[in-house]
């Protein structure tokens, strides 16, 4: 197995979620348990030699490889969710869409000031729902040591957005 096997099964599906869009469906990924394990090994290869405390990961695609991740590592894992999908006391950070606003929610107690986190999401679009998670992450007084992704869509310049943060992607569309 190698990255270019995993980004094979990648597949496009044309105008989802809405016309124009050529969504990157890693389901195929997910369900092939060798692409799936090789995908958690390079992602967790790619962080081998940091010091961190914690993975986060976002509402929904960032649970399914920041989990395992975080399993991989031997550290703990924080999900950051759409608003009202986390039971204590959360902090909220609201962000811009190209087609509106949403929000993105952390427990207030997720995360230990000076603690090291890696955020990990599937794919690396637009940059703006991972620059929420960060600034989540950075609120609660965490550091965010680096942002990791499976995929990135290098035409949509992501990482102008994620500017100041160490960002790593494995494979690039």
């Amino acid at each position: 197995m190698t990255l270019e096997d995993v980004k094979s099964l990648i597949r496009e599906i044309p105008d989802f979620p809405r016309e124009g869009i050529g969504f990157k469906d890693i389901t195929p990924v997910l369900k092939n348990k060798e692409a799936f394990l090789f995908s958690i090994d390079m992602l967790a290869d790619a962080i081998k030699d940091r010091n961190v405390d914690l993975i986060a990961g976002p509402e929904a695609r960032g649970f399914l490889f920041g989990a395992p991740l975080a399993y991989k590592v031997g550290v703990g894992f924080v999900p950051v969710r759409k608003p009202g999908k986390l039971p204590a006391e959360t902090i909220n950070y609201e962000y811009e869409l190209e087609y509106g606003m949403d929000s993105l929610e952390i427990h207030k107690d997720a995360i230990e000031t000076g603690q090291r986190v890696i955020i990990v999401d599937d794919l690396l679009a637009t940059g703006g729902t991972i620059f929420a998670a960060a600034k989540l992450i950075e609120e609660l007084g965490g550091i965010v040591d680096c942002i990791l992704f499976l995929t990135e869509l290098t035409f949509l310049n992501g990482r102008k957005k994620l500017e100041g943060y160490d960002v790593i992607s494995l494979i690039k569309f």
